[in-house]
């Protein structure tokens, strides 16, 4: 459904437009960005970012950083599972965008964000302009609500690096209590409705039995988005799910709980459980680990989508229709947590 017009058809609410996520997606996805590998490329997807963040109302700030011997990964063309890949990086300097409302007033405020890198060789189409794209969105939809929400909206730097711009986000960001929670947005347009295109992670079945269950009893379909929470991120994850089912192309939404408390022992957890750790793959990680609520939101990126981190991530082969429901249920998301009561 494409509306110039933030309103739904109704009185549903905002509805995102179709056709701006797809122009987002096809100018981002142009070519690999990176601070590293393609500097020139990433400046300017940088700068669409900022310009686009601008006209929909948003103050933008631009937040350089410096990170010395940073424990991440490698984003090399060619390793399917980077993550796995871990490298010590002795010198990074990057920058994130960081961006609020006018007039949204004092109090901790709910963070939607999305990584704007790709991985050396791939367009990053699904990973992650597809989750950028949202972000831009939702700042469409955002600007047009009667009363500024205290939202903040942040797009990160090397997330293919180990997550280096979210962790210094999650720093700055996450102080004297100013984050009520984050969702993070980690490739999700990539949707399949043939049966068998949705796996599961080795060990996944034991640790998580009701969402393999799911997963099985749908034919292995690629058809839904999964929404990784935590005890303290359940509401927002029901939240989503709701605004999902009932936006106009609807989406299953899969709820899945972590386990691990939020803080360092979750992360300690994870290093001890593999298949937990899969949970913690974007930038939503570094908030849990400093005790923020968070969901991802995510299509599972590897577990479904061939071409993942391949050059062949490229526009064509996402649905827009899907895209625009998922940033319908995160805008207003976002709204309801930042309006609601923080969980004991």
């Amino acid at each position: 459904m494409t509306n110039d017009d933030p309103t739904a058809a109704g009185g549903r609410g905002p509805v995102a437009d179709v056709a701006r996520l797809r122009r987002h997606v096809e100018t981002l996805a142009v070519e690999p960005r990176s601070r590293l590998r393609a500097p020139e490329a990433m400046e300017r997807a940088e700068t669409y970012v900022r310009e686009q963040l601008t006209d929909a109302g948003w103050l933008v700030r631009r937040r350089p950083f410096a990170a010395r011997w940073q424990l991440g990964s490698t984003d090399r063309h060619g390793h399917r599972a980077l993550a796995l890949k871990p490298r010590l990086h002795r010198r990074l300097r990057g920058a994130n965008l960081i961006a609020s409302l006018p007039g949204a007033g004092d109090g901790p405020v709910v963070v939607v964000g999305a990584h704007l890198d790709s991985v050396s060789g791939s367009p990053g189409a699904d990973d992650n302009a597809s989750g950028v794209a949202v972000v831009l969105e939702t700042a469409r939809l955002l600007a047009a609500a009667p009363v500024p929400p205290r939202v903040t909206l942040a797009v990160f730097d090397m997330e293919e690096l180990g997550l280096i711009g979210a962790r210094q986000a999650a720093r700055e960001l996450g102080g004297g209590a100013g984050v009520r929670g984050m969702i993070c947005l980690e490739s999700v347009g990539y949707f399949s409705d043939d049966p068998g295109t949705q796996r599961l992670p080795v060990g996944f079945e034991k640790v998580f039995p009701e969402a393999s269950a799911t997963t099985r009893s749908g034919g292995h379909r690629g058809d839904f988005v999964l929404v990784v929470h935590r005890r303290s991120s359940a509401g927002a994850a029901e939240t989503w799910r709701q605004a999902a089912a009932a936006a106009p192309s609807a989406v299953p939404g899969l709820l899945l709980r972590d386990p691990r408390p939020d803080g360092p022992l979750g992360l300690l957890i994870g290093l001890a459980v593999p298949p937990a750790n899969h949970l913690g793959r974007s930038d939503h990680a570094p908030f849990w680990n400093r005790g923020i609520p968070a969901l991802m939101l995510t299509d599972t990126a590897n577990f479904r989508n061939p071409h993942y981190h391949r050059s062949t991530d490229v526009p064509g082969t996402l649905d827009y229709d899907r895209l625009a429901t998922v940033a319908t249920a995160t805008a207003e998301t976002a709204v309801s947590w930042s309006d609601a009561e923080p969980v004991p």
